[in-house]
């Protein structure tokens, strides 16, 4: 069987005026990962990653450790399949209709980096809204769309892995993508699949076993490299 690693990226810049760079620590956590992969031996033969920066910066350093250990590094290639939905967008077009019950919500949304909890738990909301697939807006991907662009991606890949015989691929790609492809693969629910979303650590590994077309969930959301730090400021989930 083939392997297809799921990895999400390191931490971005949350509170800032661009989100999509890494942090300083989102830096240090994408080279542990690289030397982590080194140490369990597993050796890429392809590398994807969407066209965010945090997502080609966190593949950029973590097979820079690769070939600082002599391993041989696969190109990055770009596949704007596995972009995040842009959450963004998800905020602008179903907060407004939360106003009335959430008064405060626009402020806390516009310090989200200073209220970080009651931002999640507004976030949570919009996303059971778009979930719903009751509120979807003309101009704003909707869930059903988002799960099957990254479905075009995940089929694409095992077409090119049975055609290049491919066996150990890395896929460097969002909280939300990962989530979507749980859904598709193991048929959660999209709200209990949410659940496990909040739950994804950057840099964290997820593997999945192929055959064919045939795709099996085998390991959820490992951070090993960043537990062997001993520092809990490592873990980060944004």
């Amino acid at each position: 069987m083939g392997s297809i690693y799921l990895i999400r990226h390191g931490q971005a810049s949350f509170g800032a005026d661009n989100y999509d760079v890494l942090s300083p620590l989102g830096i240090r956590q994408a080279q542990e990962l690289g030397i982590h992969l080194t140490q369990l031996g597993i050796n890429l033969d392809r590398c994807v990653a969407g066209d965010l920066l945090r997502q080609q910066d966190t593949a950029r350093h973590a097979l820079a450790q690769l070939t600082k250990t002599g391993t041989a590094a696969p190109m990055i290639e770009t596949d704007a399949a596995f972009n995040e939905f842009d959450a963004d967008a998800a905020i602008r077009a179903l907060l407004p209709g939360m106003l009335e019950g959430e008064p405060h919500a626009l402020e806390v949304m516009r310090n989200a980096a200073q209220n970080p909890n009651e931002f999640q738990r507004l976030f949570a909301k919009v996303i059971a809204r778009w979930l719903s697939g009751e509120h979807d807006v003309t101009g704003l991907e909707s869930w059903l769309a988002f799960v099957q662009r990254v479905d075009a991606g995940l089929q694409r890949l095992l077409d090119q892995a049975e055609a290049q015989r491919h066996s150990c691929i890395g896929v460097f790609t969002s909280g939300g993508t990962i989530t979507a492809l749980l859904h598709l693969i193991t048929r959660i629910p999209a709200e209990q699949a949410f659940e496990l979303n909040w739950q994804i650590v950057n840099t964290s590994l997820n593997a999945l076993k192929f055959r064919g077309r045939e795709v099996i969930l085998a390991s959820f959301n490992s951070y090993t490299h960043l537990q062997l730090l001993k520092a809990p400021e490592f873990i980060s989930y944004r």
